[in-house]
């Protein structure tokens, strides 16, 4: 709640991409979200892992968290998606697209402009019985990895100071600024991390910084989706 405060606060629209078991959970703080202007996205039911499921639970759990969100907002299907972890599936594309989606949020072939997704392509699965310098590897626009110990995961850390992200996030800024004529800049907020008393201050010097800028705006990720499809048809 205290993040849509904040938001509320400088009268932003954001996208929030929801598990399905927290919409059936947390009825009540979901519907403040809707209620308030928000995107809704899916992102999975219960944050499970896409690289471990077949594909007949994919498509399973793409249906229903689909339906939920559906429903949930009375009728208004979900756009878009992120999947759990950061994990994509090497049929998510496929799947997406039979289901309606029309963009993806998991994706990180560039840093601040969107693109047409491909089907097809492979990658290498990370090897957790190598040494750990061959995949730790930063997700800078993410606040979990930072911000949020994770016991299982190796490459979280808990603790750092926001003020140490709020910097990095800012150089970010500030070369996609002087370097584009147009660019995207979407921070990963999650509510267990960003909801905390010091990371509030945080994101909010961080959009009274932004929006000192000329130009700046605060989208959805359905408008960026929208824009990007204005001006840029697929071959």
């Amino acid at each position: 709640m205290r993040v849509l405060k904040m938001f509320d606060k400088f009268g932003i629209k954001s996208t929030f991409f929801v598990p399905g078991h927290s919409l059936e959970t947390f009825p009540r703080e979901m519907a403040a979200v809707r209620d308030a202007g928000h995107e809704m996205g899916l992102h999975g039911y219960s944050h499970e892992n896409p690289n471990e499921l077949s594909r007949e639970q994919e498509e399973a759990i793409t249906k229903k968290t689909s339906q939920l969100l559906t429903d949930f907002c009375h009728g208004k299907r979900p756009r878009g998606y992120v999947a759990p972890w950061w994990n994509t599936s090497a049929r998510v594309v496929e799947m997406l697209l039979s289901h309606g989606v029309e963009y993806d949020h998991s994706m990180m072939h560039h840093d601040c402009q969107p693109y047409y997704l491909r089907t097809g392509d492979t990658w290498e699965k990370i090897d957790y019985s190598k040494p750990a310098e061959t995949w730790m590897k930063p997700w800078y626009l993410d606040d979990a990895t930072p911000m949020m110990y994770i016991p299982s995961a190796p490459n979280t850390h808990g603790y750092v100071s926001p003020r140490d992200i709020e910097q990095l996030w800012k150089d970010q800024f500030d070369y996609f600024y002087r370097e584009y004529d147009e660019f995207v800049f979407p921070m990963t907020v999650h509510p267990d991390v960003a909801g905390r008393p010091q990371c509030i201050l945080m994101h909010e010097r961080l959009i009274s910084y932004f929006n000192s800028k000329p130009g700046v705006e605060w989208v959805t990720m359905g408008q960026i989706c929208d824009d990007f499809k204005a001006k840029n048809k697929r071959e």
